[in-house]
């Protein structure tokens, strides 16, 4: 293997560069499990069923907005090997404080910073994948959950809120279509356009 490269080994992001993911706005996510495994459970007859991995994952679904008070979340499913979810972003009262310091894009080019921004959407996804990795580490005895990353959406208009919706509420029916079916291959991204 050779050794790291900046110029030649860099990450490229897959966010929209200069867009505040700590805005207010709705947020379509897939997150995956390491590989694809189906970790979370299987779909049997058209309905999903929770393995004890996906059951965590729902849990720590739910419980969002609890360590995030400005968050509300929408449809989502838990699927063999992925997570679908809307996130919603309210508007947060502490910006509004005289004070407050200017928030910066955290896909600002040049700007270099250690994680995502408070109350961002990447910060909420990292603090999801971090809970069910330590609650299955803990109870289960197992790591290596989740790939690296997420996919992320922003839902821009009723039309898209309304098939993302009904996508991921229709997810389980739709498993031997399902984009993050290891037999198949569009993205969520072309969902969305739908």
């Amino acid at each position: 293997m050779s050794p790291f490269n900046p110029k030649i080994h860099h990450r490229r992001s897959i966010r929209l560069p200069g867009y505040d993911y700590s805005q207010a706005g709705a947020y379509f996510v897939t997150i995956v499990a390491q590989n694809r495994e189906t970790l979370f459970g299987e779909v049997v007859n058209g309905e999903m069923k929770l393995s004890p991995f996906g059951q965590i994952a729902d849990e720590c679904w739910c419980a969002i907005p609890q360590h995030f008070p400005n968050v509300e979340l929408g449809a989502q499913i838990v699927m063999p090997n992925h997570v679908h979810g809307i996130i919603l972003i309210n508007e947060d009262d502490s910006r509004n404080n005289v004070g407050a310091t200017q928030c910066v894009a955290p896909t600002t080019p040049g700007i270099r910073s250690k994680g995502p921004k408070q109350r961002s959407l990447g910060s909420i996804i990292g603090s999801f994948k971090s809970a069910v990795s330590h609650k299955i580490n803990k109870q289960l005895n197992a790591t290596g959950i989740w790939q690296r990353n997420y996919y992320e959406h922003i839902i821009r208009n009723d039309r898209e809120m309304g098939n993302i919706w009904r996508y991921i509420e229709s997810n389980p029916a739709m498993w031997a279509e399902d984009d993050e079916n290891p037999d198949n291959a569009r993205t969520p991204k072309e969902i969305a356009q739908h």
